[in-house]
């Protein structure tokens, strides 16, 4: 996710003679990382992607594409972060915290979401998936709604990922397509796509 998160505010910066404002590209990370734009300590961060999506789209800068363009949509029911606490630092010493991230998900519970499912992303993409659109991974892990994020890349007309790779430990383009990668992945069920509006 930080990566993408850089990458958003990054080109969410006006360039003034040929450079960024330090300053502003720090404030736009806030901006995209936590809720409306305020920190207020751990569970006002967007843990959950969907979370992150509402709040770019709620806050205009982020356009959620498969709302408008796939008619398949799955409901939301999280509660990974409050019932494996143990994963997490800042929760596994604090209720408070475990509470919190409790009404979160309770809060977005029952949402339906559009998503495109992975037999139906083709491998040399869709006129409507963009390079540079952000591309989210669905997942059947229990309580969780997204497993990996990227941004879209057409490489010799075939849609790839620009990702960063655990197993890399950097970010790489895929060298596989993204319909490779959700087939190999078992866990990974399709994708949702959001653009950057400015």
């Amino acid at each position: 996710t930080t990566f993408v998160e850089y990458v958003l505010a990054e080109a969410l910066c006006p360039v003034e003679n040929g450079d960024i404002s330090e300053s502003t590209f720090a404030q736009n990370v806030v901006n995209i990382r936590y809720r409306d734009g305020k920190i207020n300590g751990y569970t006002s961060r967007l843990h959950y992607i969907s979370d992150w999506i509402n709040n770019g789209v709620r806050n205009g800068f982020l356009e959620d594409i498969t709302a408008r363009e796939s008619r398949d949509t799955q409901k939301l029911n999280l509660n990974y972060m409050s019932t494996h606490p143990q994963e997490y630092k800042q929760l596994a010493n604090s209720p408070e915290n475990v509470a919190t991230m409790k009404r979160i998900e309770e809060s977005l519970n029952g949402q339906t979401v559009h998503y495109l499912p992975e037999d139906k992303v083709p491998y040399n993409g869709l006129s409507w998936i963009k390079n540079g659109d952000i591309i989210a991974i669905t997942t059947n892990t229990p309580g969780l709604d997204i497993a990996h994020m990227g941004i879209a890349f057409y490489a010799d007309g075939k849609l790839t990922l620009i990702h960063a790779s655990s197993k890399e430990g950097k970010v790489v383009a895929s060298t596989t397509t993204l319909t490779q990668m959700l087939q190999d992945n078992d866990k990974w069920t399709g994708i949702r796509v959001l653009r950057m509006k400015k």
